[in-house]
């Protein structure tokens, strides 16, 4: 007989999903239920973790994210992983004016680089990915 202990299991970690878009919802809890050592939390079961949507009036106002059509193409473009160059071929406008435009796009969306510009407008909906 050996000395060492038992190893030790751990219990799976619950995590309750609130989120209002069912399509979402359903989406999270196929991607969590497969993760060992994860299991969705039963209808009034505490859980360890919850996974939560946020008020997206409560993120941002719409005023702070109105972004003109241009911009839109711009911000697609973007999320296709266009450079520059290519948004200023794609578009018709010179390569200044494509540099222009994704430098408003990142105040508008307060982002730090362009793919967190993507994922801001993502999370706000202004795009769908």
């Amino acid at each position: 007989m050996s000395d060492q202990p038992a190893p030790r299991i751990s219990p799976d970690i619950a995590i309750a999903i609130e989120v209002d878009d069912p399509a979402l919802a359903d989406r999270l809890a196929t991607l969590l239920g497969s993760v060992a050592g994860l299991r969705l939390a039963a209808p009034g079961e505490p859980a360890a973790v919850a996974i939560v949507a946020r008020d997206h009036n409560v993120a941002a106002s719409p005023n702070d994210f109105e972004l003109t059509p241009r911009e839109l193409d711009v911000l697609a473009l973007l999320a296709e992983g266009a450079s520059n160059k290519m948004i200023a071929k794609r578009l018709g406008i010179s390569v200044h004016t494509a540099k222009f435009h994704v430098g408003s796009l990142l105040d508008k969306l307060d982002a730090t680089g362009r793919t967190d510009a993507v994922a801001h407008a993502a999370r706000r909906g202004v795009i769908n990915l």
